[in-house]
């Protein structure tokens, strides 16, 4: 048991070991995507907004005033024609929710009723002109003739086991029995 054990313990001290290892992989892996984020911000920002460099007149500095409200505007109007875009996308996105919605409650499946049909009409209603076999019932059944019932009627009375026990009951059963045997 204790070889079982140690063998355990390794186990153990193997699967902590990698814990530990797919943890600083993760750790380094955070960092890489947060170091290449900066950069990318700091690459945007190089491109689309070039250093300050504030003029000495007044002059100078209402045209750069002018210059920013400008850039100001134009990001607006992006701004708000992304807006409506993805207003509009996101309204038609509704109409066309809306419209399956109406199209899922259009074909509810109706309560079924019974139908009284034979099974030929089942089979021409399920097969069309294909239905050749023909499914009368009767034309399977046997013949019975009056005959017949009669005998069986003689073999019922005379296989009755209530008449049979109450005939060989008390001492005249025995009785006839006895003479029947002789």
């Amino acid at each position: 048991s204790s070889h079982l054990q140690k063998k355990r313990r390794a186990a153990t001290a193997r699967r902590q070991h990698l814990k530990s290892a797919m943890l600083q992989l993760a750790a380094t892996e955070i960092e890489r995507e947060a170091a290449a984020k900066e950069a990318e911000k700091q690459n945007y920002l190089s491109e689309h907004c070039p250093p300050l460099s504030l003029p000495g007149s007044m002059q100078e500095l209402q045209d750069l005033c002018k210059k920013l409200h400008a850039k100001i505007e134009s990001v607006d109007e992006e701004r708000y024609d992304t807006e409506v875009k993805l207003q509009k996308t996101t309204k038609e996105l509704e109409d066309l929710n809306q419209k399956l919605f109406d199209l899922r409650g259009k074909f509810k499946r109706p309560p079924l009723r019974r139908v009284r049909m034979s099974a030929d009409a089942m089979l021409r209603a399920l097969l069309g002109s294909k239905h050749k076999v023909c499914m009368d019932l009767r034309a399977n059944l046997k013949q019975v003739k009056k005959e017949d019932t009669e005998k069986e009627k003689d073999l019922r009375d005379v296989g009755d086991w209530r008449k049979n026990i109450e005939e060989k009951s008390g001492m005249e059963g025995r009785k006839k029995m006895f003479e029947a045997g002789e």
